[in-house]
């Protein structure tokens, strides 16, 4: 619940400066917004070398400048969005938000009423908000949220608002309705701020996922999430997730949300080829591909081969593989372990290899909730061999 609470003022953090920069700002100048684009979708392709080199060259022109230290930061932050639960990002890119801060107060303390400043105050303090609380550091990220909120001074009546800062209006608009809907417990602190539009705010990330320079590809993402978790409507986030795929194939996120969608909507000839890419890619060592993507991509063809292709050797390859990537990454209290392990116990239980399915079906009790089907049906089949 704290998550939830830190990351909703981590987004109305930036939604209250959705409005038009004057044209004096850096962000404005349409030959950084430029140079920009290129790296930044070098880091979303995880081309984090080639990023880093136009980062610099930004570093080098705007030493004192927030912008390039936030970019940095950004590009820890997607290193580590494959697999959360690696630590060896976080001290860089907390240094770097830190750096972006410390920058951007020196603006602030020459001029309160900067937008650039205050954009750069409230986004740092929020990106550090959002990796903090995924750690749980309750009181720090508590500390960073309050920071990001104190900063948000700017009018969201503006109605001159730029595709490019829109962004944050949207994400205030679609999820100061969506929490408090489906966490009513936080509806007495959502009194305290103006009710949003879900609708209107899909709206504008729509609008931003076309129009942006610098938040376009993560408009797309966070809408291609929206509608695949919170809108539970996978229809409409599948041209998402293929055109981000298409755009940044080597991005294991994308790749692994592209084979997810097109499982859930039944499109097996798309989660195959990328879930075959994916495994490959980690057979290969490429850097960023890692158990969690190979988790999701060795169910998704353990469960194409089993029910659709009928090859059951296949099937058990691949569930295996499913077990193994989610035991060395201790993800074993989730769907796609526990159904891995159901499936090879009934494999197991048809070859007439009752050993074999029990030691399945242990594995299942020892790790799943007392209401998961898997543990009922474990235990049913326990209670019985």
């Amino acid at each position: 619940m704290s998550r939830v609470i830190l990351f909703w003022f981590c987004l109305i953090s930036l939604g209250g400066y959705a409005q038009q920069l004057p044209n004096n700002y850096l962000l404005q100048d349409l030959d950084v917004q430029l140079e920009c684009t290129d790296a930044i979708n070098q880091m979303y392709n995880f081309k984090f070398d080639s990023a880093a080199i136009q980062f610099n060259q930004l570093k080098k022109k705007f030493p004192q400048h927030p912008l390039p230290y936030f970019l940095f930061g950004l590009m820890e932050y997607w290193k580590y969005l494959p697999n959360t639960e690696n630590k060896q990002y976080d001290e860089p890119f907390l240094a770097y938000m830190d750096t972006a801060i410390d920058k951007a107060q020196v603006m602030y303390g020459k001029n309160n009423n900067n937008i650039e400043a205050n954009f750069f105050l409230s986004a740092a303090y929020g990106f550090k908000g959002r990796l903090l609380s995924d750690r749980k550091h309750w009181r720090k990220a508590t500390v960073a949220a309050k920071n990001a909120m104190n900063h948000m001074q700017l009018s969201k009546n503006n109605n001159e608002l730029s595709p490019e800062f829109m962004f944050g209006d949207a994400l205030y608009n679609y999820y100061s309705v969506w929490i408090p809907e489906n966490y009513p417990i936080l509806k007495p602190i959502m009194i305290m701020f103006p009710k949003g539009e879900k609708g209107k705010g899909i709206e504008q990330l729509r609008e931003v996922a076309y129009n942006a320079f610098y938040t376009r590809t993560e408009a797309q993402s966070f809408l291609m999430n929206i509608y695949f978790n919170e809108e539970d409507n996978s229809t409409l986030a599948f041209p998402i997730a293929q055109q981000l795929y298409q755009s940044f194939p080597n991005n294991p996120y994308f790749a692994r949300m592209y084979a997810r969608i097109a499982y859930q909507i039944g499109r097996t000839d798309v989660s195959e080829t990328i879930s075959l890419d994916i495994l490959k890619k980690i057979d290969n060592k490429t850097p960023f591909y890692e158990e969690v993507s190979g988790r999701y991509a060795a169910f998704f063809l353990g469960y194409l081969y089993r029910f659709r292709k009928n090859d059951l050797a296949k099937a058990k390859e691949y569930f295996l593989k499913a077990v193994s990537y989610s035991e060395k990454i201790n993800a074993t209290n989730v769907g796609y372990y526990l159904w891995s392990l159901s499936y090879l116990a009934q494999m197991a239980d048809v070859e007439k290899n009752i050993d074999g399915a029990k030691k399945y079906y242990q594995k299942i009790k020892n790790s799943a909730d007392k209401d998961h089907p898997t543990y009922k049906e474990a235990k049913k089949y326990l209670s019985s061999h």
